[in-house]
């Protein structure tokens, strides 16, 4: 886990080393470890890399960047390829000779055997650049889910590329900081920092991110970086699979990506919440001596809140003999922290759970622990937030009649999965289009009704950067969140919030392989008897405590924002930024006197939390 930069130009006055050193420094939170850089001239091509090394695999010099291989190309890398073990008994079968004990010798390799084609190999969360002085051409790939960052901008006139890992270094190179109103509008009035329809697009005009699943192929002397995608998660596909041998498979690729996630150099440890997703982690975690898990947790526990997972992470702590060590982050620690947060995101975040996440790693670091393994991504995956009942009941009406799925929803009440059922849902599911139309146009009403936004700000925006899937079946709307929005907000989140500490965190319930399985799968597989994420709870019963496998309802990662926003401190910030915010001409002046709405973090609106943190980012 690393930080990269560089600029590549036809114009020598641009890969200035002092620029590079700075966008290095500037990073160097990402990669405390080392750090390295590189400066070529090929014809009147200059190229500059800058590397900041997190030491996770092979801890010795051989496996220092910028990685030159082959005395053909150079690579700069972020992130871990997991299977890399397997991938080099295959390259050194092909007559390939590795010097390095580590996975970045590997992905340069590859794509001497591969090409572009590399990608496919390769089971990890990374970002990537590779120079090739032979072709005059450089490959730069993002991981398929954007579990890793990658950043850029090109400008025509001055014939040059930019790249890093976040935002702040490109600002360190020079770079305008202008603010995309489109996002910014988008964020305050309904939550969302992402465009569906411009995957590309940040809070910033010209800064762009390479899309999760993409590549970009440059070379200097054509127009512009040429972007790709070069994986699609299939929601189409179908598996015939029996039960008992797609639970046996599911367990198999759940073992699997465990076990490469936990091939490491140095300890690791586990984010823990006491749900069933990480726990489960820690589950199997454990079946193997032979790793490198400290069986060492790291929570935030809120006591006295209604959300508290405490006791949930303390009979797992004793079903595991894990060592605990939690954070319970303050109102204070949020004013005394939020800016701070906000500089390593580099853009506004969702709710103050970002910031018990970000307390969380930090005590991590406290403990010197590297590396540390999560759930994140089991929600998505096995369809385990309870607005994925509605689509799933809404399927099962087509498929199975209203009768049948009425004694299913049932249950699933009884469960704690499912709050609201109504003709409107039986109806959804007749007219799909209908009401991916109906909900889009809710939430237009919803931007354009907030009495607090300039109308001359609001006037100026688009309104087609609101999007709303099309549901017809329970993998339209997983498929939505895992590839389209949703699930990459929040792995930005995680990768700013660990890397801010020099930590690493690795996401089994990602792998790849183990994601196109499961959408394959029938959508009863994943929510049966009541139950979201059946097929989890299923090979995990009897591995766990009953009360984690089969517990009722579903509670998310939560602090008490609500408490937090009725404190002093947090209100006098609420003002100060709502005040910026009418300063700018992005609020009206009736914000100012307006009573604080305080709201839980996962509460709809949330418009208050959003000045907040709008106001100390811009």
């Amino acid at each position: 886990m690393c930080s990269i930069a560089g600029i590549i130009s036809l114009d020598p006055k641009h890969v200035d080393p002092a620029v590079l050193e700075k966008m290095n420094e500037v990073q160097q939170h990402r990669g405390p470890d080392g750090k390295g850089y590189y400066f070529h001239q090929q014809e009147e091509i200059h190229i500059g890399f800058a590397h900041r090394r997190l030491a996770i695999l092979d801890l010795t010099e051989n496996a220092s960047q910028p990685f030159r291989y082959l005395d053909r190309y150079v690579l700069i890398f972020n992130g871990e390829i997991y299977n890399y073990q397997e991938i080099r008994l295959v390259l050194v079968s092909k007559g390939y000779t590795l010097r390095s004990t580590g996975d970045t010798e590997v992905i340069a390799a590859a794509y001497d055997a591969y090409g572009e084609a590399c990608l496919d190999h390769f089971d990890g969360m990374f970002a990537f650049a590779l120079w090739d002085e032979k072709e005059t051409k450089l490959f730069c790939a993002r991981d398929r889910f954007g579990e890793k960052p990658f950043h850029y901008h090109y400008n025509r006139g001055q014939h040059a590329f930019y790249f890093a890992s976040e935002i702040k270094a490109l600002f360190a190179a020079g770079i305008e900081r202008r603010v995309d109103q489109s996002m910014l509008y988008n964020y305050l009035t309904l939550g969302t920092s992402k465009r569906a329809d411009i995957p590309q697009q940040t809070f910033y005009q010209d800064i762009f991110q390479l899309p999760p699943a993409h590549h970009i192929v440059f070379k200097p002397h054509e127009k512009k970086p040429v972007v790709g995608r070069y994986w699609d998660l299939d929601k189409e596909s179908k598996s015939e699979m029996q039960e008992g041998q797609a639970l046996e498979r599911f367990n198999e690729l759940l073992y699997t990506s465990v076990e490469r996630r936990m091939r490491s150099d140095v300890p690791i440890g586990t984010s823990l919440s006491g749900g069933l997703d990480s726990s489960s982690i820690v589950a199997i975690a454990s079946s193997d001596s032979g790793n490198t898990f400290t069986h060492q947790g790291f929570s935030a526990v809120f006591p006295g809140f209604e959300k508290d997972e405490s006791a949930k992470i303390k009979t797992l702590a004793d079903h595991f003999d894990l060592s605990v060590f939690s954070v319970t982050p303050t109102a204070d620690d949020l004013c005394q922290k939020l800016k701070e947060l906000l500089f390593y995101q580099d853009e506004p975040v969702g709710s103050a759970s970002v910031f018990a996440q970000y307390m969380v790693y930090e005590k991590a670091k406290e403990k010197g622990v590297k590396v540390l393994i999560d759930g994140q991504g089991a929600d998505e995956v096995l369809g385990g937030y309870p607005k994925y009942t509605h689509w799933f009941l809404q399927e099962m009406i087509k498929l199975n009649g209203w009768k049948k799925t009425s004694s299913m929803a049932a249950a699933f009440k009884a469960n704690e999965f499912l709050f609201h059922w109504s003709w409107k849902n039986r109806m959804a599911a007749r007219l799909p289009y209908y009401t991916a139309t109906r909900l889009k146009k809710n939430a237009l009403r919803t931007q354009r009704s907030n009495p607090y936004i300039s109308k001359a700000f609001a006037a100026a925006q688009d309104e087609e950067s609101v999007f709303k899937p099309v549901v017809e079946k329970l993998n339209d709307i997983q498929y939505s969140d895992l590839m389209i929005q949703g699930l990459e907000e929040l792995l930005r989140y995680a990768d700013r919030n660990s890397m801010a500490h020099g930590r690493e965190v690795r996401l089994p319930f990602l792998s790849h392989e183990l994601v196109q399985f499961v959408i394959s799968l029938p959508a009863s597989y994943r929510m049966k008897n009541g139950f979201t994420k059946w097929m989890l709870r299923t090979v995990m019963n009897k591995k766990l405590p009953d009360e984690i496998v089969w517990q009722k309802g579903k509670i998310g990662f939560e602090p008490p924002q609500q408490k937090w926003m009725q404190q002093d401190c947090v209100q006098r910030a609420i003002r100060d930024s709502r005040q910026k915010l009418v300063d700018l001409r992005i609020c009206n002046g009736s914000i100012i006197n307006k009573s604080i709405h305080a709201q839980g973090a996962h509460e709809a609106g949330n418009f208050d939390f959003h000045c907040l943190t709008a106001g100390l980012w811009l």
